[in-house]
């Protein structure tokens, strides 16, 4: 019933059909209303590799499209193969034996800290502070705030059940808190406003 649901729901629903029955066109609308969200999911976590790797994600979206069965949002979908490129990418510059996405950085991978998301000092300190959480942690948190993709979405994309999905923000957040106290705590004002305006989308749906 709820993938059901979903599928009605889904904007996205009517463009994937026709781009599987062979409308190019089709394809080419999804991929422009999704590419400005997977450019910001990867810009924070790159070092000026964005662009190829929203490509990387999109090219393995047309690859399996038929595997995409309406269970969850298209976009949810597609954020789940962009999380696999991100991992991916991230574990080939490590290049050693120690890279685990639920203990290791970006920071420790990626040097260079540019990102769109750095427009003050507020969000410049909270992207710093995020980038020092595990990578899988700082997806989590990005995707949940920044793409506000719900619970539900969530545990589709990181393949565990809603009730971990809900532990592992409830930690996830706990350990951006304590970060930005210790070195901008100034920013725990964003932080709350992001967090309200979560509960406020999630609520209201």
């Amino acid at each position: 019933m709820t993938a059901m649901i979903r599928q009605v729901e889904d904007p996205d629903l009517a463009l994937v059909e026709r781009w599987r029955a062979g409308e190019r066109d089709a394809g080419e609308q999804l991929f422009e209303r999704h590419f400005d969200g997977l450019y910001r999911f990867f810009q924070s976590k790159s070092s000026g590799d964005a662009d190829e790797l929203v490509q990387a994600t999109l090219l393995a979206c047309l690859r399996a499209k038929d595997q995409f069965r309406g269970e969850s949002s298209f976009r949810a979908y597609l954020f789940s193969i962009a999380r696999h490129v991100l991992y991916r990418y991230l574990r080939d510059r490590r290049r050693d034996e120690r890279f685990d996405v639920t203990t290791t950085s970006v920071a420790e991978v990626i040097t260079t800290p540019g990102s769109a998301l750095a427009r003050d000092q507020d969000h410049r300190a909270l992207l710093a502070a995020l980038r020092e959480l595990s990578i899988e942690q700082q997806t989590l948190l990005e995707l949940h705030y920044w793409e506000e993709l719900d619970t539900l979405e969530l545990a589709r994309i990181f393949d565990v059940p809603p009730g971990t999905i809900r532990i592992w923000l409830f930690r996830a957040r706990g350990k951006l808190r304590a970060r930005l106290a210790a070195a901008a705590p100034g920013t725990l004002v964003e932080l709350d406003r992001l967090a309200r305006s979560a509960r406020s989308r999630h609520t209201a749906s």
